[in-house]
């Protein structure tokens, strides 16, 4: 498939221009961000946003409203979160939150930092359009399942498997030649892609995923790794192989505000976005571990695996998206708030037949995305329940797995 327009993907040096004033998103490699530079963040969001900062699906994070882009650009280098003005949009790497600490079959941290200096010495690779993803799998199959372009998924404690398009292609790699070959596929995409602006992402070239693997000339195994999509989110207390323990918080309909994560900056631990819009703080001895979740948890953490709010996601809305029929997050607030969002059921159908219903009669069980149109941005990968705005009320519909 080829699009008609350029990716015009957002971020720092390139604004999108939302409802409600300039957007501006920043990659954070692997979802780790340090204690200064979550502060810098939480300032930047205050001083020159709409005092929160928004987790993004690809383990980013996204200012809005943002009233001066020099000022924040000017923040963000001097923090190392703006490496390089050529490859800005490119660095879009997820991997497995818990990696190195609970379970797993290899530590894939290690690959981050050297996966994002091999795209950022490659002149050529600062072509790729802002919508190109790499995923470091630890094996436990929870980032696998984001169909990245290009992928790598532990199959052992030094083999792993390359994923392109989200799927298997047979060939076995080692740790120490899992980057090289990851820049590679990348290279080949850009060959295969041209001079065709449209095509954002492998996916969108028919049978580029294969192309890609002959390119690389490597054997080519018939085992495969069954990707499935999962919504995967580590909450709560979760004891590291080393003794310490990581907090998994989730966040919000993806919004964290400001003052919260200076609190979190505060705590002086590493801490990773994760792919579905929460947090794992990590490294604290227990009795630390229990503070922190008697100062956040009144500030809106969640840490309750059950809670509903991490069965719903939304779209930006109104007054964020110019083309949304209503203030979605309003909505779905709403929705948690006044217990209309239920726990799933047991073989609930996948198609169901609801007739538009206003705002306030919505109820929903299981996982659901709210979108303000039919484009339905931000929608997770899997089965999830969408609920869409029309210019009568909403309506749902529940489609296969995707």
């Amino acid at each position: 498939m080829s699009r008609r327009v350029p990716d015009s993907c957002p971020g720092v040096l390139r604004l999108h221009e939302a409802a409600d004033g300039p957007l501006a998103r920043i990659r954070v490699p692997g979802g780790r961000v340090t204690p200064g530079q979550l502060q810098v963040l939480a300032e930047a969001a205050r001083e020159l946003g709409d005092g929160n900062i928004e987790l993004t699906s690809r383990g980013n994070v996204q200012l809005r409203q943002v009233r001066d882009a020099g000022a924040l650009t000017g923040r963000l280098e001097a923090a190392g979160l703006l490496p390089s003005h050529t490859h800005e949009r490119v660095r879009n790497i997820v991997a497995s939150p818990l990696s190195g600490r609970i379970g797993g079959s290899a530590d894939v941290h290690a690959l981050v930092p050297v996966l994002d200096a091999g795209l950022l010495a490659a002149p050529r690779l600062a072509e790729l359009p802002g919508r190109v993803l790499f995923t470091l799998d630890d094996g436990r199959g929870d980032v696998s399942g984001l169909s990245a372009d290009i992928g790598v998924h532990a199959t052992g404690t030094d083999e792993f498997a390359l994923l392109l398009a989200g799927r298997d292609t047979g060939i076995r790699i080692s740790a120490a030649d899992a980057v090289d070959v990851m820049l590679a596929a990348a290279q080949g995409f850009l060959d295969l892609r041209g001079d065709d602006a449209g095509q954002w992402r492998l996916h969108d070239i028919e049978d580029g995923a294969e192309q890609v693997a002959e390119m690389l000339a490597l054997t080519r195994g018939t085992d495969r790794v069954e990707i499935g999509a999962a919504q995967d989110i580590p909450i709560g207390w979760l004891d590291q192989d080393n003794g310490l323990v990581s907090l998994g918080a989730g966040v919000r309909l993806g919004s964290l505000p400001a003052r919260t994560a200076e609190f979190i900056a505060a705590i002086e631990r590493p801490v990773f976005i994760t792919p579905w819009r929460s947090l794992v703080i990590t490294d604290m001895d227990e009795w630390t571990a229990e503070q922190v979740v008697r100062v956040l948890a009144p500030m809106d953490l969640i840490f309750d695996a059950n809670s509903p709010w991490l069965q719903v996601s939304a779209c930006a809305g109104r007054p964020g998206c110019a083309k949304s029929l209503t203030d979605v997050r309003a909505d779905v607030t709403a929705a948690v708030e006044s217990g209309r969002v239920l726990p799933a059921e047991p073989n609930q159908p996948t198609h169901q037949d609801i007739p538009i219903l206003a705002a306030a009669e919505v109820t929903v069980a299981g996982r659901q995305h709210w979108s303000g149109c039919d484009r339905r941005c931000g929608r997770p990968r899997g089965t999830v329940t969408d609920v869409i705005a029309t210019d009568t009320g909403y309506r749902q519909s529940s489609p296969p797995t995707t």
